[in-house]
């Protein structure tokens, strides 16, 4: 963006880029092949504050490049990872640079460097041992487990259609590593720590949680004074429960649901079970197919507020006769039931946003009817003894991971930023903290939010010096 880049091929030094940022790395890379790098005795430095670009360029490129992952604000003293082999630098000295540059050109690129003031901090905030396992037996996608083995070095224990056994002993693979921290997703991992392996409890900083369901958990865990280390519940984030909840929810579980059934929303009749963030979003996506959408709740407030966004409002019982699709997102248990599968439409499709299956009674389902088949991926066809076929979707578990491709990344990227802060705040904070549940701190939610509408290219007004001390002061009225 208006940067010229220049690369002098007879240097006899390391050439060093800083803050190389979106948009940059394509023509650095074609600026470097120009010069005749990839041939050449001595690497190039690339530092940039956002990892992806330097993976970007990994990828667009095969020269000796060292790559620097900065961290605005901290000192330059950098923790070094190159095929296992760790060494530290301080990137102000030229002679240390020299000596990064000939252990790189004896071992090759650099795998990854992480900028932080304390060597030992810096591996845990941003350069962890990171062990993978699923959050959910069918949200796992291969070809990406596979990648992230072989081109991250990541080990990873998931199988998309795991059994609930197989499931169990991949949460437990994960936990054979003794983590420092947690980042769970839907709570399975720290509620094994707690019950099974209560050993590994001592050496745990804290943990993050990124799911509604998992939070509700969590905070249980906290008012019983059974939990064992603090916890930062992602999901009540701005940043996360209004975009990822409500429009990624929104879209990927419409996704997930078409995929498997290929059926027209339009003119149907749509029944969201429970209104929270997940629940509006899911309403207003259906709702903009054409479906005719009715909302089940609990909640008065929240039922209140789906009359008044235009949703008919009524009991289960009620939806159950009228209703074609059904989605329930409400992270509670038994929310469809058999007296409302007795009295569902032939062919009613039956799906889950929720987290766990347990939304829908599927034990009951499978001993009232009378057969039950497979009739096309991710849809089994349960027939009544009326006659009457009930259609479940991805097993009832959630449907936007088992039959679709979840959320795209454009809303998952907030949601990521507050785990990857969380964490780091946990490391910096962990061991002042209670043994309870903490909500993102307010300073890393407003941050998130403005690198967010930067990266989208949008500006927004900024509060004059007039306006500041107008809000902070009582004096002038009417």
């Amino acid at each position: 963006k208006g940067r010229t880049i220049g690369i002098y091929p007879e240097t006899k030094h390391p050439t060093y880029f800083r803050s190389i940022g979106l948009g940059l790395e394509a023509p650095l890379v074609k600026a470097l092949k120009a010069a005749g790098w990839d041939k050449a005795d001595s690497p190039v430095f690339i530092q940039s504050f956002e990892l992806q670009n330097l993976k970007d360029m990994r990828a667009m490129i095969d020269v000796p490049l060292v790559f620097l992952y900065d961290e605005p604000g901290m000192r330059p003293y950098d923790f070094v990872v190159a095929n296992d082999k760790r060494t530290y630098a301080d990137l102000t000295k030229p002679e240390e640079l020299k000596a990064i540059a000939a252990f790189a050109k004896g071992i090759g690129p650099w795998k990854r460097l992480i900028v932080g003031e304390n060597p030992d901090k810096t591996l845990k905030a941003a350069g962890a041992d990171v062990s993978l396992c699923a959050s959910n037996p069918l949200s796992t996608q291969d070809d990406v487990a596979a990648s992230l083995v072989k081109h991250d070095r990541i080990p990873v224990y998931a199988i998309k259609g795991e059994d609930n056994e197989t499931y169990y002993k991949h949460i437990n693979a994960v936990l054979d590593a003794r983590p420092m921290m947690t980042m769970d997703d839907g709570a399975d991992l720290v509620s094994t720590i707690h019950s099974e392996r209560t050993d590994l409890i001592k050496n745990i900083i804290g943990g993050t949680e990124e799911t509604t369901t998992g939070v509700i958990r969590l905070r249980s865990m906290a008012e019983k004074k059974v939990l064992k280390f603090p916890v930062v519940a992602v999901n009540d984030a701005d940043t996360k429960h209004f975009f990822d909840n409500r429009y990624g929810t929104g879209q990927s579980t419409m996704d997930g649901i078409i995929r498997a059934t290929n059926r027209l929303v339009a003119g149907t009749y749509f029944v969201v079970a429970g209104y929270g963030w997940c629940g509006r979003g899911l309403a207003m996506r259906a709702q903009g197919m054409g479906a005719k959408v009715i909302v089940t709740e609990i909640d008065p407030l929240k039922a209140l507020e789906a009359v008044m966004d235009g949703y008919q409002v009524m009991p289960m019982a009620e939806a159950a006769k009228i209703g074609d699709f059904f989605c329930t997102v409400t992270g509670d248990i038994n929310v469809i039931r058999a007296e409302h599968f007795k009295v569902m439409k032939d062919g009613a499709i039956v799906a889950n946003s929720g987290h766990f299956n347990v939304e829908l009674d599927l034990p009951a389902l499978e001993e009232m009817s009378k057969k039950k088949r497979i009739i096309r991926e991710f849809v089994e066809e349960y027939t009544l003894p009326t006659g009457r076929r009930v259609n479940v979707l991805g097993e009832g578990r959630l449907v936007n991971l088992a039959a679709a491709e979840g959320h795209p990344s454009s809303v998952m990227d907030m949601s990521f930023a507050n785990q990857a802060l969380s964490a780091e705040f946990m490391v910096k904070n962990g061991k002042a903290l209670k043994k309870t549940v903490y909500t993102v701190p307010k300073e890393i939610d407003a941050e998130i939010a403005r690198l967010k509408l930067e990266a989208m290219g949008i500006k927004i007004d900024k509060l004059t010096k007039e306006q500041e001390e107008y809000l902070a002061s009582w004096e002038m009225g009417t």
